[in-house]
């Protein structure tokens, strides 16, 4: 995911159960462990093409005609945690994100552990009162329903989004304590993903920026925010497609379908989740 999962950065199902799925697999953390400290190392690059300071992208492929002409003005401020091998993935959708917004309405903290005393301003926000965190679960309420009997302008949010891939997301959520003191929030409104170059588990995972757009939307009581957040996603994605890239269907999709063409797990956990995603129709609540 460029997530989040959400996951937000949109999580699956597999994350919601993931407490019984973590008793006893100390040995498959680590490993987890070790392979994210692997893909967090740098790549040695060659020489970079001229990159565009305010949509991050290289010049010849600039995002910026796509991007809001100013600012959004948002009382809400993101937070968005992102894992360390986010930051080399070509196609992120975090930049497109920060673009849009005000300066220091977008806060990007990358690492895989986070803890008081080495980020004590994370800390003061997990423990605001009116931050939010977007993680789907058992505990997580409904957004749209949270803000719903509320004035507009009357609380100015904080809101936390993990960004990486699904299984990224849900080590991140689960090995740090402070993500588990804001209150929990899911987004439940019916969108599918517009990032269609990026393989989701489900038809209704959304990448970080969908997310964010659903959930500014809903704090800041506007719907033109989501139209206007999506707009540089939406371009992406055609300039992807149109120079070779193909679209990527969810897993879901392709084990319904009977296109799924890798070779089905062993592990009976694993072969668990794969039913779930034929069965569960919340596979991705929000």
């Amino acid at each position: 995911m460029d997530c989040a999962p959400s996951l937000c950065p949109a999580v699956t199902q597999e994350i919601q159960n993931a407490p019984e799925m973590c008793d006893g697999s100390s040995m498959e953390d680590g490993l987890v462990d070790a392979f994210g400290d692997l893909a967090a190392l740098p790549v040695e690059a060659g020489e970079r093409r001229p990159t565009c300071f305010r949509c991050r992208r290289p010049q010849k492929v600039c995002l910026c005609p796509f991007l809001p002409p100013q600012p959004l003005e948002v009382s809400t401020c993101l937070y968005v945690v992102q894992h360390p091998a986010e930051e080399s993935r070509v196609l992120r959708t975090v930049p497109l994100l920060a673009a849009c917004l005000p300066q220091g309405k977008c806060n990007v903290i990358v690492g895989r552990r986070f803890n008081e005393e080495k980020h004590p301003e994370l800390a003061a926000v997990c423990r605001d009162s009116r931050t939010l965190i977007l993680y789907p679960g058992p505990k997580s309420e409904n957004l749209e329903e949270l803000v719903q009997y509320q004035e507009v302008g009357t609380a100015k949010y904080n809101v936390i989004i993990i960004d990486g891939t699904w299984s990224q997301a849900k080590n991140m959520f689960l090995k740090n304590s402070l993500f588990h003191l804001p209150k929990q929030v899911q987004l439940n409104r019916t969108l599918s993903s517009q990032y269609v170059i990026r393989t989701q588990p489900s038809n209704i995972c959304l990448s970080t920026l969908e997310c964010a757009a659903v959930a500014l939307s809903i704090l800041e009581r506007n719907d033109e925010i989501q139209e206007v957040l999506l707009k540089p996603l939406k371009a992406l994605c055609s300039f992807q497609l149109q120079h070779g890239a193909q679209i990527h269907h969810s897993k879901e999709h392709l084990l319904k379908n009977g296109m799924y063409d890798k070779p089905m797990p062993k592990n009976k956990r694993k072969i668990k989740r794969m039913e779930k995603l034929l069965s569960d129709h919340s596979i991705c609540p929000r």
